[in-house]
């Protein structure tokens, strides 16, 4: 599944495409997703402006003209792809084809929604509806904003004796810290995965904090992980995997102190960690 730092990376890559162009057409080839598209789909959409393209979580927000927030989730194999002309054929999963009238600004004439595993969605909301809308109601706050430090981190860990990684993984308490950076964050931070969350210190708490915002930023920069399917809105897979510290190394001499990475499972999911560095 993308993780955050890939859906800021297509977001950043659409506001670059997109922002001001007018909608001319959509398509729906399938409205079967995750969430079923709403009767008045095309309608909401056609004939408005993209002012806007913002991100929440690993929701991709495209905020239109008329307060309208087109709402899309990747889901495990969601991607949208920019063209500048029509293909010549679709894909059996490009489920959603959004068309741009043309413009002298950009050349990007078509977006395509493409989905194998139908896990992602297209949703509407609006300004005024959004912060109560299901998707954003419970949603903690986000990892790289300034309001994130160690002392909120710390207050949250210590009402849990839940593994710490489950506990920064709680998109409740804090969003868009998937798997991958969740060991890539704990190994910088010296922190074992498996440690009661309400046993980090105040001081373990600031130095994760800021690991979380190094290795999310660091990822952003290098254009995500190029995790299964992901590509970013151009097309192009990311490259973040080539800089991984722990994640993916089970058996290969931890990059500090040449342990063996160790690799265990938690909430079904793969934690990879040096035994030695990690306490």
């Amino acid at each position: 599944m993308p993780e955050l730092p890939e859906v800021e990376t297509v977001c950043r890559g659409l506001a670059q495409n997109i922002i001001h162009k007018h909608i001319s057409k959509v398509t729906a080839r399938r409205r079967d997703l995750r969430v079923p598209l709403p009767a008045n789909f095309e309608k909401a959409l056609e004939k408005k402006e993209i002012t806007r393209i913002a991100r929440r979580a690993k929701y991709i927000l495209i905020h239109l003209d008329n307060d309208a927030i087109l709402v899309i989730h990747l889901g495990m194999s969601g991607t949208l792809i920019l063209h500048e002309k029509l293909p010549k054929t679709f894909r059996k999963h490009d489920h959603v084809i959004i068309e741009f009238a043309p413009d002298k600004k950009s050349k990007i004439g078509y977006m395509v929604f493409h989905d194998p595993r139908r896990f992602g969605l297209m949703a509407l909301t609006s300004k005024t509806t959004f912060a109560k809308h299901k998707l954003f109601v419970n949603l903690g706050p986000e990892p790289l904003d300034k309001k994130l430090n160690g002392e909120y981190l710390y207050t949250i860990l210590q009402s849990s004796k839940a593994p710490v990684k489950s506990v920064i993984m709680d998109q409740r308490k804090l969003v868009g810290v998937g798997n991958i950076y969740a060991c890539e964050a704990l190994f910088r931070a010296h922190i074992h995965p498996e440690r009661a969350a309400n046993k980090v210190t105040q001081k373990e708490a600031t130095a994760l904090v800021v690991q979380i915002k190094k290795v999310l930023e660091a990822a952003i920069k290098s254009g995500g992980s190029t995790v299964r399917d992901y590509v970013r809105s151009s097309g192009d897979s990311g490259y973040f995997q080539h800089h991984f510290s722990v994640y993916g190394r089970k058996g290969l001499p931890c990059l500090s102190c040449k342990t063996p990475v160790s690799v265990i499972r938690q909430s079904g999911r793969s934690t990879f960690f040096c035994a030695n560095c990690q306490k």
